[in-house]
């Protein structure tokens, strides 16, 4: 599962002309009838690569995809056979006296409201965001609008009011609990997944950060009690939104799985571990990032009344926090981060910031997953890369880096045990070279076993796998890199190019993991007949589907090496 891929020449379709972000999509459409419009969208196979032909592929109109929401009417659009609906508002702008509050539901409208293009990026630090530089090639973010009125999610569904139950998959961007957007990367876009699986997918937005969460109850008193949790109760109104209007949109309120990568991971483990999102969410999918409990609240208290230091501000004053401009309170408020961490080194491994917070009411200071507080007792996938943090991309000299110059490379990291995790990498993945096993060793899955494992105490189903494919791209040293896997799950490898190369070879692949999602949201079980059986986690067994050209399962693949850690 190591060997570098040679250079692989294969026919790519054009780039298709997006329609505002990334909407024409590559794939099939099927005929689908619906009462607006007299044509149907069509598309034309060619063999492995489906092209569109020439039927009109867009509809929008005063009487095209329009939809009741409890708010009041929307009206998105119909692209390629799926209805879409961009920038819905969940909740109500979040700016002056609504800062630092649970999220309010947002204000009914009279009008049909159009829906056709996403809401405003939560406010974060956007300076350097498209860098001239291959990152900037590479993942191309999608960003607009920045603003705190940001609460705001986006649908893709093959039909609307046509009473079928379809399962819905809710996606949470990563970017930490900091940064990011509902479609950051084109790999997020809903459409292919959902015409695929006959399925509705949501991607939210929510606040981030020091918007989302600084804890003020130490210095405001009762009134900023859910001040450090804001940016996930913003995540559980997304889901009871959800709930109540879904229905409207062909879903199923009864049938959810909250799926999210990196910091997204992390939120999808927040949500199974709290009370308020139990019956909201039915299945959990977590990739490249995980967590087991939040920061303590004596903690985010402490950094609380930091920020009101760093601001001036008398206790008495802490309202005025509402009132500052949303750029100016971050340079506060990571002002503010920077000298507690100085005077107040977190624990190794601990989380601290703008993170969740263990307050005791929505989320637990238990440890997650005990299966004590009430929580979501859902079935969950767990899936990492196998190259998280590749150091090499933009350095080929390291292609050729030998074993001891890994070791001392990883020296300042690990410390005496340096040479004792670097061979017992290298006694599980023989076949691996050296900087191969510095990747892997730097990407370990330490933290989402340690999750895994403890979601076993709750008795749910847990699958886990790693992706190892790897693109042909920048002479294969991309490799199994962070964020590679999101556009497989969701049928988007020919959308997101500049990840996978596009063409067939990545296809079938995602062909295979997207048919695993849909199962496990419509079932609650992984398995499908184009991939080996896929057996259930057990923390003794290590049971783990590699996800590659060949798939296949392997017991504790990475014991050795992880046991060293």
């Amino acid at each position: 599962m190591f060997n570098t891929n040679k250079s692989i020449f294969m026919n790519r379709r054009k780039f298709v002309e997006k329609l505002g972000l990334g909407t024409a999509a590559a794939a099939v459409v099927p005929s689908l009838a619906f009462s607006s419009c007299t044509q149907k969208s069509k598309a034309v196979n060619t063999g492995s690569t489906p092209v569109y032909g020439d039927d009109q592929a867009l509809y929008i109109g005063d009487d095209i995809a329009v939809a009741d929401t409890e708010s009041g009417k929307i009206k998105g659009y119909i692209l390629n056979g799926i209805y879409t609906f961009l920038g819905v508002p969940y909740g109500a702008d979040t700016s002056g006296k609504n800062r630092f509050m649970a999220p309010q539901k947002p204000e009914p409208w009279t009008n049909i409201r159009p829906a056709v293009f996403y809401g405003h990026t939560a406010p974060q630090n956007m300076d350097n965001k498209w860098p001239n530089a291959y990152s900037t090639f590479q993942d191309h973010w999608n960003y607009f609008d920045v603003s705190e009125n940001c609460l705001a999610l986006n649908i893709w569904t093959p039909s609307i009011n046509d009473g079928k139950k379809r399962p819905v998959i809710v996606w949470l961007h990563g970017g930490g609990f900091s940064a990011g957007n509902g479609i950051e990367h084109d790999g997020y876009h809903g459409e292919n997944i959902s015409r695929k699986g006959d399925v509705v997918y949501v991607s939210i937005n929510h606040r981030l950060g020091a918007i989302g969460f600084s804890d003020l109850s130490g210095v405001g008193g009762e009134k900023y009690k859910d001040s450090g949790n804001v940016g996930m109760l913003d995540v559980v109104a997304s889901l009871e939104w959800i709930n109540k209007n879904i229905a409207n949109f062909g879903g199923d309120p009864g049938n959810v799985t909250v799926t999210g990568q990196s910091g997204g991971g992390a939120k999808v483990c927040c949500v199974a571990a709290m009370p308020a999102a139990k019956n909201l969410v039915h299945k959990g999918l977590a990739l490249s990032g995980s967590m087991t409990e939040a920061q303590p609240q004596e903690q985010s208290q402490k950094l609380g009344a930091y920020i009101l230091k760093e601001a001036g501000l008398k206790v008495s004053e802490v309202d005025k926090l509402q009132d500052i401009p949303w750029k100016e309170y971050l340079q506060i408020a990571n002002a503010a981060q920077r000298k507690f961490n100085a005077e107040n080194p977190p624990a190794q491994g601990g989380r601290s910031g703008y993170a969740p917070v263990a307050d005791g009411i929505h989320i637990p200071q238990a440890p997650f997953f005990t299966g004590t507080t009430g929580a979501p007792n859902i079935p969950m996938v767990f899936c990492t890369t196998f190259n998280e943090s590749n150091p090499d991309r933009d350095n080929a000299e390291l292609e050729n880096v030998t074993l001891d110059e890994v070791k001392e490379k990883l020296q300042g990291r690990f410390g005496e045990k340096t040479a004792e995790i670097v061979d017992a990498y290298a006694q599980n993945f023989p076949e691996a070279r050296p900087i191969e096993l510095w990747a892997l060793i730097v990407s370990n899955r330490k933290g989402i076993i340690t999750a895994a494992n403890a979601k076993l105490a709750e008795g749910s189903p847990v699958y886990v796998a790693w992706f190892g494919w790897q693109p042909p791209l920048y002479n294969n040293r991309l490799r199994a890199f962070h964020c590679l896997d999101i556009s497989f799950w969701f049928y988007n490898t020919d959308r997101m190019v500049t990840h996978t190369g596009g063409g067939l070879r990545p296809r079938k692949l995602s062909d295979k993991m997207s048919d695993s999602l849909l199962a496990f949201a419509k079932t609650g079980n992984p398995n499908v007949p184009t991939l080996p059986a896929w057996p259930q986690y057990t923390e003794a067994g290590g049971e783990t589907l590699i996800l590659d050209d060949i798939c296949e399962v392997k017991n504790n693949p990475d014991a050795v090496g992880r046991a060293a850690l």
